[in-house]
C-alpha cells in the first residue's frame, strides 16, 4: 500500500487547532491501516513556532529539508496576516509539486499569495471570505461551503471544518470503514457534506443599527412562511422600498432578498433535521410554496435535494 506523506507547514500565529485537528485524522487513520500516512510537520527554518493561543510547537524540520509531500497542508491563524515571505516563497515553488493542496481556515490567504488559488473555487473562515475576494480578485470564493474541492486543492472554513475535509480525504483515500473508524474515535460524525452552511443566516448578516430594520430583521426570522417581498418589508419598517432596500443593505451587508433566501433555507434545514414533517408541509412553512422550489432552493445553495439533506442529518424518523 502506498504511503502518503502529509506535510503540516508551521509559522508564528499558527491556529493550534487547524494543525492538531486534521493531524489527528490522518494519525488515526496510520493507526487503523498502518503504512498508509506519514506526518511531517516543518517551519521556515526548522525552529519552534508560537500558536496564537500560546502553545509552543516544535516542528520536525525545516521547510528547505522537508520530505516531497502527497498532501500539503496549510493552516491558518493570525500569522496568516503577515506571513512570513519565506514561507510563500517556498509554498509558490514547492506547492505546485504536491498531489494534493489543502487548507485549514485562513490559511487559504497562504495559498492564494503563492498564487495556488489563480482561478480556482475557494472558501475561509466566514468572517475573512470578503477580504479574501478584495485581496485576491483571481480566486473565485465561496463563502457558505464548509469545504471547497477544485481538482487537487481543497480548501476548507473555520477549524472544525478542517476535521471534515481531512475526514473526507481519508474517505477517499482508504474508503468509508476507515473514515468512521477514525470519526468514532474522535467522537465527531463521520463527515458534514462539503456543501453545508458554516453559519446562521443571523450570523451570516450584520444586525442593523436602526431600530426598524432590527425589527424587520428579526420578523424575517419568525415569520418565513410571510410575504417577504422588499415592498412588505418595506412597508413594515415605514419606508419607502427603495429607501429600505438602500438602507438595509448598507447596515447588514446583504441585499433583503438575499437575507430572506438564508433565512428561509436555515427554517427549511431545521425542520428537516429536527421534526418528522413531510417536505410538503415543510415547503410551506418556510414560505417556498411548493416543494420544487424548495428543492431548487437546496440544490442551488447547498447543492443536494432536501430528501438527500434529511438523509444526512436526520435526528427524528420522518412522520409516516
Amino acid at each position: 500500500m502506498t504511503q502518503r506523506t502529509v506535510l503540516v507547514v508551521l509559522f508564528d500565529g499558527v491556529q493550534s487547532l487547524d494543525v492538531t485537528g486534521p493531524s489527528e485524522v490522518f494519525a488515526g487513520a496510520e493507526k487503523h491501516t498502518p503504512g498508509t500516512y506519514r506526518l511531517c510537520t516543518a517551519s521556515p527554518d526548522g525552529a519552534p513556532v508560537r500558536t496564537g493561543s500560546g502553545l509552543t510547537v516544535v516542528p520536525d524540520r525545516a521547510l528547505s529539508d522537508a520530505p516531497g509531500p502527497h498532501t500539503l497542508l496549510v493552516p491558518g491563524g493570525e500569522g496568516t496576516r503577515r506571513p512570513d515571505p519565506r514561507l510563500t516563497d517556498w509554498l509558490r515553488r514547492h506547492g505546485p509539486r504536491a498531489e494534493r493542496l489543502v487548507s485549514v481556515c485562513t490559511g487559504a490567504f497562504l495559498l492564494a499569495a503563492a498564487g495556488l488559488l489563480d482561478g480556482r473555487r475557494a472558501t475561509t473562515h466566514w468572517a475573512h471570505c470578503g477580504r479574501l475576494a478584495r485581496e485576491h480578485p483571481a480566486v473565485e470564493v465561496h463563502p457558505d461551503p464548509i469545504y471547497v474541492r477544485d481538482g487537487h486543492v481543497a480548501t476548507s472554513a473555520g477549524v472544525t471544518s478542517g476535521i471534515d475535509l481531512a475526514l473526507a480525504l481519508v474517505e477517499e483515500d482508504l474508503g468509508r470503514r476507515a473514515a468512521l473508524t477514525v470519526a468514532r474515535q474522535l467522537v465527531v460524525f463521520l463527515r458534514r457534506p462539503g456543501n453545508q452552511a458554516q453559519f446562521s443566516a443571523q450570523l451570516a448578516a450584520q444586525t442593523a443599527r436602526r431600530e426598524p430594520l432590527r425589527e424587520v430583521q428579526h420578523w424575517v426570522t419568525e415569520h418565513p412562511d410571510a410575504d417577504l417581498t422588499v415592498e412588505a418589508l418595506a412597508a413594515r419598517a415605514a419606508l419607502s422600498p427603495r429607501h429600505f432596500a438602500r438602507a438595509f443593505r448598507t447596515e447588514t451587508g446583504t441585499t433583503p432578498g438575499r437575507y430572506v433566501d438564508r433565512v428561509r433555507l436555515e427554517h427549511a434545514r431545521r425542520l428537516l433535521e429536527d421534526t418528522g414533517d413531510g417536505v410538503e408541509e415543510i415547503s410551506r412553512a418556510s414560505g417556498y410554496g411548493t416543494p420544487e422550489a424548495m428543492r431548487r432552493a437546496f440544490v442551488r445553495a447547498l447543492g443536494t435535494s432536501p430528501a438527500e439533506y434529511r438523509r444526512r442529518f436526520r435526528s427524528v424518523p420522518t412522520r409516516s
